[in-house]
C-alpha cells in the first residue's frame, strides 16, 4: 500500500547493528535526491573518545559518553538538515537509547567471552538501578523528539548474519532483543513504519513506492554507487582501525572487565 507522505519530509531508517541501515540510506539519498545528515558513525566517535580500546572493552561509563556524543552529533546533523527542508537520517535518536537498554539485559559487552561478561555483571550489581534510571530518562527524550522530528520510519529487521568485521560488539540475541524493542517503539510513538526487506535494489524500490518519493536517478546506478562509496568510507576506517589497536593482553582484558 502506497502512502504519500507530507513535505517536507524527514525520514529515518531504522534497524538494528548490520541490517544495512547506512548503505540503504546511502542510496535512497543518490536515488531520490533528499540528502542524508552529516554525522559521523559510533566508530569514528570511538577513535576521539577512547582511542587505546575496543567496543567490547568500554564500561559504562564510556558507552554512556559514546551514545551522549552521537545523540548530540545526530542531533546537530538533523537540525541542520531539517532547515533546509527535506532528509534522510541513518539510524535515529532511539537507537544509542535502545542499545542501553538491551545491555541492561544481556549485559554491558554481549559480545566478550564468557568470564568477562561474569565479571562485568559481578562488577556492576550496584551501579544497575541506577543505570536503568538513567536509561528511563534518556528514553522519555528521545522518544519526544522522534514524535516530533521524523514524519516516518522504515524499518529494516534481522534477515543475515551479522558482519564478522570485529567491530561489532554484539550478540544474534542482542540484535533480536534490539530489534524487536526499535519497532516496538516506533509503533508506541504511533509514527508511520514501513518494514522493508529484500536485496537493497528491492529495498530502495519498497521504500520509493511505499511512500511515493521523487526518482532523481535509476534505482541501479543509485545502488552500485552508494556501495563504493561505504565501502571505500570503510575499508579507510578498517586501515585505521588496524592501524592503531592492539590486542590487550588477557590481564588487562580483565582489568576492564572488572570495571563497569
Amino acid at each position: 500500500m502506497t502512502q504519500s507522505v507530507p513535505q517536507p519530509v524527514a525520514i529515518a531508517i531504522s534497524g538494528t547493528y548490520s541490517t544495512g541501515k547506512t548503505t540503504t540510506t546511502e542510496a535512497l539519498s543518490l536515488a531520490t535526491g533528499i540528502p542524508t545528515i552529516q554525522a559521523r558513525s559510533a566508530r569514528e566517535i570511538l577513535f576521539d573518545l577512547t582511542p587505546e580500546k575496543n567496543f567490547q572493552h568500554l564500561d559504562a561509563r564510556e558507552l554512556l559518553a559514546l551514545g551522549l556524543r552521537r545523540l548530540e552529533e545526530r542531533i546537530h546533523g538533523e537540525a541542520l538538515a531539517a532547515s533546509n527542508g527535506c532528509f534522510l537520517s541513518d539510524g535515529s535518536v532511539l537507537n544509542e537509547w535502545v542499545y542501553g537498554r538491551v545491555r541492561m539485559i544481556v549485559g554491558l559487552n554481549p559480545g566478550a567471552p564468557l568470564l568477562e561478561r561474569a565479571l562485568r555483571r559481578i562488577a556492576g550489581f550496584g551501579a544497575r538501578r541506577f543505570t536503568e534510571r538513567y536509561l528511563d530518562a534518556y528514553g522519555t527524550v528521545v522518544k519526544e523528539r522522534a514524535k516530533r522530528l521524523y514524519t516516518c520510519f522504515v524499518h529494516l529487521p534481522v534477515e543475515f548474519p551479522m558482519d564478522p568485521d570485529g567491530h561489532r560488539p554484539v550478540s544474534e540475541r542482542y540484535r533480536t532483543l534490539s530489534d524487536t524493542l526499535l519497532l516496538d517503539t516506533v509503533n508506541e510513538l504511533g509514527i508511520p513504519c514501513a518494514v522493508v526487506r529484500g536485496t537493497l535494489s528491492e529495498r530502495i524500490a519498497a521504500i520509493v513506492d511505499h511512500y511515493r518519493l521523487p526518482l532523481a536517478m535509476p534505482i541501479e546506478d543509485a545502488v552500485r554507487l552508494a556501495r563504493e562509496r561505504i565501502g571505500a568510507s570503510r575499508d579507510a576506517l578498517h586501515e585505521r582501525w588496524l592501524a592503531t589497536r592492539e590486542q590487550p593482553s588477557i590481564v588487562r582484558r580483565m582489568r576492564y572487565a572488572s570495571r563497569y
